[in-house]
């Protein structure tokens, strides 16, 4: 499996990427700032500056059912923020 998993497409990544130049990245749990560069920059073509990260748990979801109350955990992830160099974008909709 490749470090990168798949892009972050939300309003506030699309806004950011507009005017910040910064896109996200869901990654690899085990992958460090480095490599996440290396693997933007393999894949995208396009020289990253910078490289941030955050580590999310996973919560307790619980719902009500008819047949009662379903408990679950959603999945933990590692989230990868990378900021561009002036003059790059990264264009996630060339292939639909």
């Amino acid at each position: 499996m490749g470090i990168i998993i798949k892009p972050i497409i939300t309003e506030k990544m699309t806004a950011q990427g507009e005017t910040l130049n910064r896109y996200g990245f869901v990654v690899d749990k085990r992958a460090n700032k480095l490599q996440i560069k290396k693997a933007v920059k393999e894949l995208y073509g396009v020289v990253p500056e910078e490289v941030n990260t955050m580590n999310y748990s996973g919560k307790n979801k619980s719902r009500y059912t008819k047949s009662g109350v379903i408990s679950g955990k959603t999945n933990a992830f590692k989230k990868a923020i990378v900021t561009l160099a002036k003059g790059e974008t990264i264009d996630f909709y060339s292939n639909i």
